[in-house]
């Protein structure tokens, strides 16, 4: 963690902010505000990602995830007075901005709306970008939060509008705090309330001279996300995950019946979350391409190793698990998607469909290349055995009646 020094925002301080540097690529940024006494006046901390869709100049559309801006100024934020309330302002990259506003009540405070602006003449960012400029969206929540409470919400919220998704989890916030003291006080939201704590998971960690132990084939487990009462995304799949961290190598089966599951779906992008008591959360995000079929772009992933130390990794640049949309995609035989050199999942059983899910049920399945090849095996043997057969056949004949053909000349 890289903490940057105090230095001052007009009208409000000192702010202290740490930002998480690593290779998560997404944003872990902890927020600390302080007024002209020195005193916290606003704590936040909290991770978040953007997914956008934009028109190209050739009448297509690409989606990007902006994640990782680089550097990154807090240029706007303010603690509130009688009569602005407090607010959060970031800036990264060409043109990104992200504001988050909040407002006091006689025993409430409210998060009451967010803001988030990209800018789209970035060319490394939206290349081919058909309109260039800057874009701001709004979305107002009126979160309605206890007076010297900490909210918590480590679920995933989404929120989806004009094109644009944004992705917020394990988010910590408190405004108006008291006596500059940060609550112990937690007010959860509504999806943290619901969730189950589930059992231990249990996992293998070799010595850092040997390799890691093999484990059994994983249990496939079935998960599924709901838009609504309608089931948008179906996965089946054992998730055997491969993790070295500090030369020590750790293999880990996931075990299905201690996993819970979220996501959510979007026309472009679809997201399935797994999380148990020690996985925060192993992100599979799907996207569109050219319009007609999808793939695993995207693995997150936060979880606790038995030492005790948190493993997290990321990688927004995958190709895994391509079909038709409209169909799943398929693979019995044991798979491997290379998330990065110290992070590898293996899988097994897999059936998967992010999009276009019709009756909660599967539709016709894409087969990967491994099972497709067995499949062929099995006829191409079939017919040579079948051939072999006729060719013993055909000679037996010949022999016979050769045979028969001498006979008759004796006599």
């Amino acid at each position: 963690m890289v903490c940057f020094r105090l230095f001052p925002v007009p009208g409000s301080g000192l702010v202290l902010v740490c930002l998480v540097l690593g290779a998560v690529q997404s944003y872990a940024l902890e927020l600390n505000l302080t007024d002209s006494g020195k005193a916290t006046c606003l704590y936040a901390k909290w991770q978040m990602n953007f997914t956008v869709r934009y028109e190209t100049t050739n009448k297509t559309y690409k989606t990007v995830t902006i994640s990782d801006r680089g550097t990154v100024t807090y240029n706007g934020s303010i603690c509130g007075d009688d009569q602005n309330g407090p607010k959060i302002a970031v800036q990264f990259g060409p043109g990104f901005s992200w504001i988050a506003n909040f407002s006091k009540a006689a025993s409430t405070y409210s998060i009451d709306s967010i803001s988030f602006s990209y800018n789209t003449g970035d060319n490394t960012t939206f290349p081919d970008a058909e309109d260039k400029g800057i874009i701001t969206v709004d979305e107002l929540l009126a979160i309605k939060i206890p007076l010297n409470d900490l909210f918590r919400c480590n679920s995933l919220s989404t929120l989806e509008k004009n094109d644009v998704v944004q992705n917020y989890w394990d988010v910590l916030v408190q405004a108006f705090v008291q006596n500059g003291t940060v609550s112990t006080n937690e007010f959860l939201c509504d999806e943290d309330k619901t969730s189950t704590v589930a059992p231990t998971i249990h996992t293998t960690v070799p010595s850092p001279t040997t390799t890691p132990t093999p484990k059994e084939k994983p249990e496939a487990g079935t998960y599924s996300v709901n838009n609504g009462n309608d089931t948008c995304l179906l996965a089946t799949m054992g998730l055997q995950l491969n993790i070295t961290q500090d030369k020590v190598a750790s293999v880990i089966n996931i075990n299905p019946n201690a996993t819970h599951s979220t996501g959510s779906c979007r026309s472009h992008t679809a997201l399935l979350r797994l999380n148990s008591s020690t996985i925060k959360y192993l992100d599979f995000v799907f996207a569109v391409k050219n319009e007609n079929r999808f793939y695993l772009k995207e693995v997150n992933v936060s979880m606790y190793l038995v030492n005790g130390s948190v493993f997290s990794i990321a990688n927004n640049n995958l190709s895994y698990w391509d079909a038709p949309l409209g169909s799943s995609y398929m693979c019995n035989k044991e798979q491997t998607v290379s998330v990065s050199g110290a992070f590898q999942i293996n899988t097994f059983d897999l059936r998967v469909q992010p999009f276009n899910v019709t009756q909660g049920k599967y539709s016709t399945a894409e087969e990967c290349s491994a099972d497709s090849d067995l499949n062929f095996l099995i006829p191409v043997a079939v017919g040579v055995a079948l051939g072999f057969l006729i060719i013993v056949v055909f000679i037996s004949y010949m022999i016979g009646r050769r045979k028969s053909r001498t006979g008759y000349q004796s006599v």
